[in-house]
């Protein structure tokens, strides 16, 4: 089983709820595990935090905060994020555009680089008087340094659903093209929502992410026998594809802790279907 303990400063003061082969899952606020966690032995970070817009999670979770006491939390989380990052470690931050523009300023001032905006095409809401569509959530990416591991990802060459050739050209080089794919860019418009229940945990009511944007980010940055953090352990997702990917994993979960141990015991989290081709 995982051992948890040299990755601690002092194993005596924090005890996992959960350890399978590859992982161990906290119960309890992040910010009660992560100082704990010793500098620079994180390989990545994905956080997936609560966006702030009022949703019911559970008894432990204020999903609205007055807009300055949020981001002063999120400021505060994500420095211990950078902190246990080691050199040239990636840190994705999942959230609403109009938070992460002020958390990547944020991260920029600890240092660290800037890699890509990436946009997530997901529409789920009704338009807005007044304002444009929303119709992407932001995944930011940046890293300790240069990065120490960043795989080329190829997605498939796209085609029509209804007559199935292809949709572009290339501009007149389709020959030349690659035949394990196109490189991935920084709009992602294939990642499916998780509106189905066989993809989400039935105890947790709460959005859930499509285990293919965790598919990306761990091959994107990480190897096998790398070590991920995911400090919102939400539905279980990360742990599911780190488990799937021989990736090791430490966690935290304040509220469907018991939920995530479930669904990962049983292979409750479904994963959704992925041709993406990885170089290296």
């Amino acid at each position: 089983m995982f051992d948890v303990g040299p990755y601690l400063k002092d194993e005596a003061k924090v005890a996992p709820a959960y350890v399978s082969p590859l992982g161990a899952l906290f119960s309890g606020d992040c910010m009660a595990v992560m100082p704990h966690i010793k500098d620079a032995v994180i390989d990545m970070v994905f956080a997936d935090p609560p966006f702030n817009l009022g949703k019911e999670y559970g008894d432990n979770c204020n999903d609205l905060l007055p807009a300055a006491h949020y981001l002063e939390w999120c400021m505060k989380w994500s420095r211990e994020c950078v902190r246990v990052l080691k050199p040239g470690g990636a840190f994705f931050l999942y959230n609403l555009p109009r938070w992460n523009v002020l958390l990547g300023a944020h991260l920029t001032s600890l240092n660290m680089e800037f890699r890509h905006w990436i946009a997530i095409e997901i529409s789920a809401c009704l338009p807005i008087p007044g304002r444009l569509h929303p119709s992407h959530y932001s995944l930011l990416y940046y890293t300790k340094g240069k990065p120490k591991t960043f795989r080329r990802i190829r997605t498939p060459i796209q085609t029509c659903r209804h007559c199935g050739g292809e949709v572009k050209d290339y501009g007149g080089h389709r020959g030349a093209m690659n035949p394990k794919g196109v490189t991935l860019k920084d709009v992602w418009i294939d990642i499916p929502p998780v509106r189905h229940w066989k993809f989400k945990s039935k105890d947790r009511r709460a959005n859930a992410l499509s285990t293919k944007i965790l598919d990306r980010v761990v091959e994107m940055s990480t190897l096998p026998g790398d070590l991920v953090l995911d400090p919102f352990g939400g539905s279980g997702t990360t742990f599911a594809v780190c488990e799937k990917k021989s990736r090791e994993w430490i966690g935290a979960e304040i509220d469907f802790c018991e939920e995530i141990i479930d669904r990962l015991e049983s292979g409750e989290i479904r994963a959704h279907k992925n041709d993406d081709f990885i170089e290296g």
